[in-house]
């Protein structure tokens, strides 16, 4: 993007004060929220093809049907479920108060906080930039997002989009790089919602500190697939090929490595070949459905890995096609039994690179897992119940799919968020609403209530102290 369409550093505390303001004066009611989520959707779904046209542009080409899918239906999905449910999710909710404060009665109010800053990455550049937007509108906050620079065609239409929408002093978008990013964390918001890498996010939660500002944040880290002795080979290399190979892989939920028993590893190398292979073909640079890198950066990353990989050893094994750099193409690629000094098993790999390691008892597979930090996504492969509630009390991990990869996010009534270095909070749905809103604790008390007899000196309500304390 022309640098001269950026955002001024200057202006970015200059907005969030207009932002602030505005909701001050006029916090948004039931009528208006629900007005906004409508209008967003309509205008959303009205500009679906250029949505996906503009992000295939950002990263040289991307499968127009997965932008509809992954930009388009999720964030659909996700408006309509809180148009379906914000009356009731916007009432106060009664709580119990015990016996011992009767006839006292209590309540929790969900109130709007303020101004929510949103921080949105590239790889799901309208998903990742909508969905926590159109939830801090539905707790009736107001919204400052910054998307991200590497897609900078996307943050324009997300710019000219929510401008269509929104009055600049109830939704506003800041544009720019790296500088303007930081800055922009630093704001004093009433919470911010960042997607990105572990690193970026260590980095936003150090420039929010100062503020205090609460925080989402939405990281990522190495999800593993843990395939067990019982699964078919060919089903489970189908649904692991959709969850590593959709944006070519370029997905923070993405399979990052495979865990598998050691007799299985080469039907399935070979299943996936025939996978990869009936979904793209042997040329996959005329493969509409096949998605690019997103920038050079990304692509010199990625062909590092590789790099580092055959320099160790490792067999790296091609399903189909071959690499195109002119293009930023990366064909599905599979690297056999990786060591953790790889640097490929060092860093979330975001691309279309799958490790298998393969193990020899459960036991070890589970102890492998948790050696590591915890991550953004397992997804364990079982037909045995039992096993499978094994994987789920021994491992702790941001969200699971059981038998099947990605499909968890989609739902809205599951939260989606991660733990430890995968992330913090969560949103989706109820969740979201609730952590983009306070919940304001209420107790109403009666006109006549026991409390008030509970002075000193005590001795004059002693019957009611041992009544109480027992």
């Amino acid at each position: 993007m022309d640098t001269a369409t950026d955002t001024p550093l200057h202006a970015l505390q200059p907005t969030l004060e207009q932002l602030r303001a505005a909701w001050q004066q006029r916090k948004p009611d039931y009528g208006q929220r629900r007005d906004d989520l409508l209008r967003l959707r309509a205008a959303l779904k009205r500009r679906l093809d250029e949505m996906a046209r503009t992000i295939a542009a950002d990263f040289g080409h991307r499968s127009l049907d997965e932008s509809r899918i992954a930009d388009g239906m999720t964030a659909l999905n996700e408006i309509d479920h809180l148009l379906r449910h914000l009356r009731r999710w916007m009432k106060p909710r009664r709580v119990g108060v015990g016996w011992r404060f009767l006839p006292a009665r209590a309540q929790v109010r969900p109130v709007p906080l303020g101004v929510v800053g949103v921080i949105a990455p590239w790889n799901y550049p309208v998903n990742l930039a909508l969905i926590p937007l159109a939830t801090a509108i539905a707790a009736g906050n107001h919204v400052y997002l910054k998307p991200s620079e590497h897609t900078p065609r996307t943050s324009a239409f997300l710019r000219d989009l929510l401008a269509e929408v929104f009055p600049a002093d109830r939704v506003a978008v800041a544009t720019g790089g790296a500088d303007v990013g930081a800055t922009f964390a630093g704001l004093p918001f009433d919470h911010l919602v960042f997607t990105g890498s572990t690193a970026v996010g260590r980095k936003v939660m150090a420039a929010a500190a100062p503020h205090l500002t609460p925080l989402t944040l939405e990281l990522g880290g190495k999800s593993p697939v843990l395939l067990c002795d019982d699964y078919p080979v060919e089903r489970a290399a189908a649904r692991i090929a959709t969850g590593k190979w959709f944006n070519c892989g370029q997905t923070c939920i993405a399979p990052d490595y495979v865990l598998l028993p050691a007799g299985k590893r080469d039907a399935f190398v070979a299943a996936l070949r025939r996978e990869v292979q009936a979904r793209y073909g042997a040329d996959l640079g005329n493969r509409d459905d096949y998605t690019r890198i997103v920038n050079d950066g990304q692509y010199a990353r990625l062909q590092g890995y590789l790099d580092d990989a055959r320099a160790r050893g490792i067999e790296a094994v091609t399903l189909a096609g071959s690499a195109d750099p002119a293009q930023r193409l990366l064909p599905p690629t599979v690297l056999l039994d990786p060591g953790d000094d790889a640097k490929v098993m060092q860093d979330e790999i975001f691309g279309p690179l799958l490790p298998l390691k393969t193990y020899a008892t459960l036991d070890e597979a589970i102890a492998y897992i948790n050696a590591h930090e915890r991550p953004l996504a397992l997804y364990p492969f079982s037909h045995d119940r039992a096993v499978v509630e094994r994987i789920l009390r021994d491992t702790v991990a941001g969200g699971v799919s059981v038998n099947d990869t990605l499909f968890h996010f989609a739902i809205p009534d599951l939260p989606f968020g991660g733990v430890g270095a995968s992330g913090m909070g969560a949103y989706h749905s109820r969740a979201g609403f609730d952590a983009l809103s306070k919940l304001l604790p209420v107790l109403w008390q009666a006109r006549r209530t026991g409390g008030d007899l509970l002075k000193p000196p005590y001795s004059k309500a002693q019957w009611l102290l041992d009544l109480i304390v027992r």
